[in-house]
């Protein structure tokens, strides 16, 4: 953009200026329900706290069924067997939502990506426009200089 003559005034750049939005909230307003239950067990099941409740759980769970009264055991011999199962099915569930969440998050990504090149464009046009106002300045004040001289 260049300005060979006068360059916009603050008013016309305001007029031209889009207003600043939140892709984010656009992004999250845009979700179906089903994708919406997929970022929040995406950020769930993402979490530490889901690492050590399932820790936590297959400890309790192997330590009643070895140490735990005979008569109480609900999974006694090989204990580990049952628990590895549903976990292997636990997780046959959580993988495809796992991944539909990280399809989403990276969909967010690229329209942050998106807005911050927005942001970008308008940032380096008003630089330019400030640029041409100080070539304007300066090209007034040497020619006042030069008037000034001759005089």
């Amino acid at each position: 953009m260049e300005y060979k003559h006068n360059p916009p005034t603050l008013a016309e750049l305001r007029q031209r200026r889009r207003p600043v939005r939140n892709d984010r909230i656009q992004h999250l307003m845009s979700l179906s329900a089903s994708e919406k239950f997929a970022v929040y067990m995406h950020r769930m099941v993402g979490s530490l706290g889901f690492f050590f409740l399932i820790f936590f759980w297959t400890i309790i769970w192997l330590a009643w069924n070895m140490f735990g009264p005979v008569e109480l055991r609900f999974d006694p011999g090989p204990a580990f067997v049952i628990w590895l199962f549903a976990s292997n099915i636990l997780q046959l569930i959580l993988l495809p939502i796992i991944m539909v969440g990280q399809n989403i998050e990276g969909r967010a990504a690229e329209w942050r990506a998106q807005m911050d090149f927005e942001i970008n464009q308008k940032a380096e046009n008003e630089v330019e426009v400030i640029i041409a106002h100080l070539e304007n300045q300066n090209e007034l004040l040497l020619e006042l200089v030069r008037k000034i001289d001759k005089k």
